[in-house]
């Protein structure tokens, strides 16, 4: 059986928790196993039946197998994500048994794939994305290292996400559009153009609003993990 650790403790990582629970209720060979969070207030409780067991510095002294990292925020996913593979650690995806995956799709290391996800035919995504509740991932779709494709959200066929991208809660990217690398699509938005790096768009059709700092979105304040 592999011991799965979650990094993170917050609204995200309990989301993790639930689809690794139910991979292990349906027949996978894992079980989670608890939280790793730097926020020493949390230390002892318990989310969904699984404790937080201490900050990140204490991993090695925790007996697991693979981590899935439940951070929202691409910017400290991909700086902790980094670190950990360096260090040699495994990830693995946790996919809800919902979601519908294609047979030819490929699917990185700690991807998470939420409840009613789709990814179709021929789609490739990388490692450490989120692919949110409700997401759709059309068919020959490249999603980038560290995306979120936030819930309700549709990817058309031949979309080309970048590194670090964020496609908003039921925004809709027409097909063979291109996203660039750490930008924004705000939520509801409708992108019928590609979208150039580090830039956020809104709107009907989507059109640019403002520029993503080139160290990454803002953090979510309630990511305690440090990098």
């Amino acid at each position: 059986m592999k011991r799965v650790l979650i990094i993170g403790a917050g609204g995200h990582a309990q989301v993790v928790a639930d689809i690794l629970l139910r991979m292990h209720e349906a027949g996978a060979n894992l079980l989670p196993i608890g939280y790793l969070d730097d926020n020493p207030h949390l230390f002892g409780e318990w989310r969904l039946g699984l404790p937080i067991l201490g900050p990140l510095a204490v991993i090695d002294a925790i007996e697991h197998d693979a981590l899935v990292i439940g951070i929202g925020d691409n910017q400290t996913r991909k700086a902790i994500y980094e670190r950990l593979a360096a260090c040699g650690k495994q990830f693995t995806v946790a996919c809800h048994p919902s979601a519908i995956i294609a047979r030819d799709a490929i699917i990185g290391a700690g991807t998470v794939i939420a409840a009613r996800a789709v990814v179709n035919a021929s789609a490739r995504v990388g490692v450490n994305v989120i692919l949110n509740s409700g997401s759709i991932v059309e068919h020959h779709n490249c999603i980038g290292a560290h995306a979120h494709i936030a819930p309700g959200s549709t990817l058309g066929g031949g979309v080309v996400v970048g590194e670090g991208a964020l496609i908003g809660i039921g925004a809709t990217v027409l097909p063979q559009c291109t996203i660039g690398a750490w930008s924004v699509v705000g939520g509801g938005a409708l992108v019928t153009s590609a979208v150039d790096d580090h830039l956020v768009v809104t709107g009907i059709p989507a059109r640019p609003h403002m520029t993503v700092p080139r160290n990454g979105h803002p953090r979510h304040r309630r990511a305690h993990v440090r990098v």
